[in-house]
C-alpha cells in the first residue's frame, strides 16, 4: 500500500554569522559568482523537469 504525504514542512536556521561574508556586491567577482550560481541552479532544476518526465 503506497504513504501519500500531503504536508512537508521544511525549517532553516541561518547563523548571522557566516552570510556577513555571503552578502551581494562584496568584491569583484561577487556578480560572477552570483550569475555562476543561478546557472547552477538552473541547470539542476532543469535536470529535475527533465527527470520527473521520464517517470
Amino acid at each position: 500500500m503506497p504513504i501519500e504525504i500531503r504536508e512537508l514542512v521544511i525549517r532553516a536556521e541561518v547563523d548571522p554569522r557566516q552570510s556577513e561574508g555571503l552578502q551581494a556586491g562584496q568584491g569583484p567577482g561577487a556578480a560572477a559568482d552570483r550569475e555562476q550560481l543561478v546557472r547552477d541552479c538552473v541547470e539542476q532544476v532543469m535536470e529535475m523537469i527533465h527527470q520527473k518526465e521520464e517517470r
